[in-house]
């Protein structure tokens, strides 16, 4: 009996022993990450779109980031977007560092940090990206959102996992989402389950009907961009460049001849230039994309009992890489190989936005024309859905072609006596210079420059006129530059084929 009490003594202290080590060790691999997440300071200084030769108000934001391999800080494109100054601050210490932004996919929302002093990463154990998680898998989220300034825990789990519009840039990839707590600052931070990055956060669910509702960029295309940054030159995701239309009507099957147990995307219609160009028509069948049997509502199994949008099966590829698709052409299976093209990010006559560039913009007449584009578009502020100009949030429904890649806006007049009767005119879509269409940007203030008429007459798709006298437009400009305290007659990037022009006979 005695013997037996030794016994379940020895063992209790072993299990004791065992449980202390355990929490030891925990402990130790805690502070490891709370020690890897880094808390990131920007001055941001975007450019004023509705002014396009200025800049908007420099604003002092703050976000999150954790430290990886190579000596670098993993955060969100949306915290460093139109930084005009970096810093990063350790967890518990007061000092901050200059940093500098090495690689940015605003598409993903993901960038990489470098720190001028390189000491800043003494006594930090970069963090590894893991697994995402399984579905109710609880996840710690790191960061260190408003309302104070040491590092922030919160804890939840992984409720779901599909392709999401990303609210950066409208990237559409794949995202995690989860309950735990996410305020502003928390961006950037790492989603950690078992010690590793199994996500970045990049944004919450601000509406009304839904509560503490966060989304994450998964490891998936985490790993994409951090090979993609690899040698320093942004490809992005790769896009076959065409539209597809779900197959869930019968009839609509049965039209283009699929078989009983077959389904797949049906491609509406295939950009001229992209990668499926000659290869895929307009009422293909894409069945299968890389071993990925594609359904009916053109989603794929992207592991066990999980499924996702087909673009998933693209997004794990990169430029060059070979796709092969099994499609159904009029009812005759075909195997199709198409070699990864980077992506036009998208196909609409209204410009991707973009970010840490100057606006383009040229004057005539006292008229301020620019490109349209999505960065002038969410100048109208968070309800752009519904303030932007009508015309400019229907013109995102429509394709380019190689007639027309880009839209001209007069987005408004500095008045002057030259444009005397269109003072109140702005955000007018241009179609055409002297009766010839325009195709973009660049080659309307050609066609403008060029003008050998004593009048320039623009032209909208209905017919509505605004006419500039040539002679006066010219002489009149350094009077409404001076007036309205502008400091070039357009941007930059105009600037040598202005020039040329300007100093031809």
């Amino acid at each position: 009996m005695f013997s037996r009490r030794i016994a379940v003594v020895l063992v209790s202290m072993v299990s004791l022993l065992l449980a202390v080590s355990a929490q030891a060790s925990l402990s130790k691999d805690y502070n490891k990450v709370k020690n890897a997440v880094i808390k990131i300071y920007s001055t941001l200084t975007p450019p004023d779109y509705f002014t396009p030769w200025r800049l908007l108000n420099s604003q002092q934001s703050s976000g999150s980031g954790a430290v990886i391999s190579g000596n670098r800080i993993l955060t969100n494109a949306h915290v460093i977007a139109d930084a005009s100054y970096l810093q990063v601050q350790k967890n518990g210490q007061p000092k901050k560092y200059l940093a500098h932004v090495d690689f940015v996919s605003h598409e993903a929302d993901l960038a990489i940090l470098k720190v001028e002093d390189e000491s800043f990463f003494d006594g930090i154990t970069p963090l590894k990206v893991g697994k995402l998680p399984e579905p109710l898998e609880t996840v710690s989220v790191f960061g260190y959102p408003f309302g104070g300034n040491t590092l922030s825990i919160t804890q939840g789990v992984l409720s779901r996992v599909e392709h999401q519009f990303y609210a950066h840039a409208g990237g559409y990839l794949l995202a995690g989402q989860i309950d735990a707590a996410i305020n502003p600052g928390n961006s950037g931070g790492p989603v950690i389950a078992g010690n590793k990055i199994v996500g970045v956060v990049m944004q919450a669910n601000t509406g009304a009907r839904a509560e503490n509702l966060g989304y994450f960029v998964p490891p998936s295309v985490i790993r994409h961009i951090l090979k993609d940054a690899d040698d320093a030159e942004h490809n992005g995701f790769v896009n076959l460049g065409l539209r597809t239309q779900s197959l869930e009507s019968p009839a609509l099957r049965a039209a283009h001849q699929l078989k009983d147990g077959e389904s797949g995307a049906l491609i509406v219609k295939v950009f001229e230039g992209s990668a499926s160009e000659g290869k895929l028509f307009p009422g293909d069948v894409i069945l299968t994309i890389d071993d990925h049997d594609v359904a009916e509502d053109r989603s794929i199994e992207f592991r066990k009992n999980q499924r996702t949008n087909f673009k998933y099966a693209l997004d794990q590829r990169h430029v060059g890489d070979k796709i092969t698709l099994n499609i159904s052409r009029q009812g005759e299976k075909q195997t199709v190989e198409i070699i990864a093209a980077p992506s036009r990010r998208n196909y609409s006559l209204v410009l991707a936005e973009r970010f840490g560039q100057q606006p383009s913009y040229f004057i005539y007449g006292g008229v301020v024309f620019v490109p349209l584009n999505m960065n002038l578009i969410k100048r109208w502020g968070s309800n752009w859905h519904s303030k932007a100009p009508i015309d400019f949030l229907s013109a995102r429904g429509q394709w380019r072609s190689p007639e027309k890649t880009e839209l001209v806006v007069a987005l408004k007049v500095l008045p002057a006596d030259v444009n005397l009767g269109f003072h109140d005119w702005k955000n007018w879509i241009i179609e055409s210079v002297n009766g010839e269409p325009i195709r973009d940007f660049s080659s309307f203030v050609e066609q403008v420059r060029s003008n050998q008429s004593d009048f320039l007459t623009l032209s909208d798709s209905d017919g509505y006129q605004v006419i500039l006298n040539k002679a006066e437009s010219e002489s009149s400009l350094p009077d409404i530059l001076a007036r309205y305290r502008v400091p070039m007659p357009f941007s930059s990037d105009l600037e040598p084929v202005a020039m040329a022009e300007q100093s031809s006979p």
